[in-house]
């Protein structure tokens, strides 16, 4: 039997993450003009069309938490994501709201790491 707290990280990431992705999907513009503008300038296709390609990656990731399928993986994709988010956004007013989301995430996928995967990094126990 999983913790509570386990129930209630796995909860409130997927909830975050799903609302980010359907506030994105609603103006994915307004959501772009967090980046950077040397990020902006490395996509090979438009900003719009990268924010909606994000917005699926948040409700994938939001959905599939709140179903508490493959934990594990997805609180780690999810932090990738949303360190990847802190590097190409910037120090912002929101920057405190991802960082919270990231070491969220990379607790959540520590913690529920599958045990043939914890016996090849001893490191994480």
């Amino acid at each position: 039997m999983k913790r509570i707290s386990y129930h209630i990280s796995r909860i409130g990431l997927g909830i975050t993450f799903l609302w980010i992705g359907v506030l994105i999907f609603r103006d994915p513009i307004a959501w772009g003009s967090y980046l950077q503008p040397w990020a902006a300038n490395l996509l090979p296709i438009p900003i719009a069309q990268a924010m909606m390609g994000t917005a699926v990656l948040d409700i994938a990731v939001g959905v599939l938490l709140l179903l508490d399928i493959f934990v594990w993986f997805v609180a780690f994709v999810g932090a990738l994501h949303i360190l990847s988010v802190l590097v190409v956004s910037g120090v912002t007013d929101i920057t405190v709201r991802d960082i919270a989301i990231l070491y969220c995430a990379t607790a959540l996928s520590i913690e529920t790491v599958p045990e043939w995967i914890m016996a090849q990094m001893p490191f994480l126990r």
